[in-house]
């Protein structure tokens, strides 16, 4: 059996991961490379095999750096079954169509304004490409084990991430091989604490927060800070979001402070089409988080829902104080960056970042200090407050990766840890092997390995 370790390696994005046995091959996550253009130019790379010899692809769940390159794969010759949870087949179907939509439309523009460096850009993929994708999605159901070969057993079991989120257990070969996915925090707002693995011979465990602790902050209280001290600067809140599930933890936490009168009465807009389809996804899976039906509609009550551009247009022209959430989460791309456009360059702005901004995003290099960020070819001062919530994050800390670990009753012969940068896997390389004394290895890109 051999494991080899095309994407999420040394970064937190483009996840994939090879596993072969005795002929049949599985490919676990199917995502995007985002951030630093040396990653987003990999995604133009075909794969070292060719796609048509993949037999499974396994999804955790419907993040982009998990599923955005399926289209790509289907495309260059993929025909087996894409298995999943039933949230996460929903959400990676809004997420891909989006994605597309964003790359026709974007390839579209840099021909129209000729900001490409390329005779002709070109998307990723398009449209007609992503709706192959979906006929061959198969639902699975959390804790249930499916056969996928006669010696090949599959069981996904939830990791408190996103909706439909799960960690992976593969057995063949008399070996238990554990996929983490992307683990969510223990205490999340709204989505249940992960299931913690009991056995395994391979672990393969996220890093994206490896070595950092989240701060234990009051996020409602600063929250209304943040939202109240703007307003009265007469200043407008941009809230960059990923549309699923930040986006509804955000619109959750608005709504208790607005219940709680802690907030003025402005405008409070949701601007990520994706982002209102997904509340649907809410409402028909509320087995997967916290939320009663009602908190759901409730909730929607307080928010302007802006799915047409012409709308988009509208609020941002709009002169009055407001709340806007929109995506993308790490501003690579979407309406986040039509408001960018008319208010990063304002001091009354404030711009909050809430989630996990990869290597090379506008959302890093904003937090990093940029004072300058380039939008569509053209460069725009930065004169807005950039500030942080980092308690709102969908990724659990170190303390909840280690916590992860804690239910094993057996020692694993060695755990890999992917997704995530180089330094945050070798910090968590290190306290795996102090606190349980594993062995444990950070893969590069590329590297394959015998199991």
């Amino acid at each position: 059996m051999k494991v080899q370790f095309l994407g999420g390696a040394g970064t937190v994005t483009g996840s994939k991961t090879l596993i072969e046995s005795n002929g049949v091959r599985i490919l676990v996550d199917c995502g995007q490379f985002q951030g630093i253009k040396s990653l987003r130019e990999l995604n133009w790379e075909p794969l070292p095999i060719l796609p048509n010899t993949i037999d499974f692809v396994l999804l955790t769940h419907g993040h982009l750096d998990h599923c955005g390159w399926l289209p790509r794969l289907v495309n260059q010759g993929f025909e087996g079954k894409i298995y999943c949870t039933s949230p996460t087949k929903d959400i990676t179907k809004l997420i891909l169509l989006d994605s597309a939509k964003i790359q026709e439309e974007e390839a579209e523009k840099a021909n129209k304004e000729h900001f490409s460096k390329h005779e002709k850009a070109e998307p990723l993929y398009n449209l007609e490409q992503t709706e192959k994708v979906f006929p061959l999605f198969r639902v699975v159901k959390p804790n249930d084990e499916v056969q996928l070969d006669a010696e090949i057993v599959v069981k996904f079991s939830n990791a408190g991430h996103i909706l439909g989120a799960c960690s992976i257990e593969l057995q063949l070969e008399n070996k238990t091989l554990v996929f983490s996915g992307d683990i969510g925090q223990d205490d999340d707002v709204l989505m249940f604490a992960p299931t913690k693995p009991q056995k395994a011979d391979y672990i393969f465990l996220e890093s994206t927060y490896g070595n950092k602790i989240h701060p234990q902050e009051d996020v409602k209280l600063l929250l209304e800070t943040y939202i109240n001290n703007t307003v009265q600067a007469g200043g407008t809140v941009i809230i960059p979001s990923f549309a699923v599930e930040r986006a509804q933890t955000l619109m959750y936490l608005l709504w208790q402070l607005k219940q709680e009168e802690r907030l003025p009465d402005i405008p409070y807009v949701i601007d990520t089409p994706m982002g209102i389809s997904v509340l649907d996804v809410f409402m028909e899976n509320r087995s997967w988080h916290k939320l009663s039906e009602q908190q759901c509609v409730d909730m929607c009550k307080m928010f302007t829902m802006n799915s047409e551009y012409q709308e988009t247009v509208a609020t941002i022209f709009d002169q009055q104080p407001k709340v806007v959430i929109a995506a993308s989460g790490m501003i690579t791309g979407g309406r986040v960056l039509s408001y960018l456009e008319r208010y990063i360059g304002l001091p009354e702005t404030t711009l909050i970042i809430v989630g996990y901004q990869a290597e090379g995003t506008r959302g890093r290099k904003l937090l990093e200090g940029a004072t300058e960020i380039k939008i569509y070819g053209k460069y725009y001062p930065v004169l807005a407050k950039v500030l942080e919530i980092e308690g709102l994050s969908a990724h659990g800390d170190q303390n909840d990766l280690l916590h992860w670990l804690s239910a094993l009753q057996n020692k694993p012969k060695k755990v890999f840890l992917v997704h995530g940068e180089n330094e945050p896997s070798d910090a968590l390389r290190i306290k795996i092997q102090e606190q349980y004394g594993y062995e444990t290895t950070v893969p590069m890109l590329g590297q394959s390995f015998d199991l």
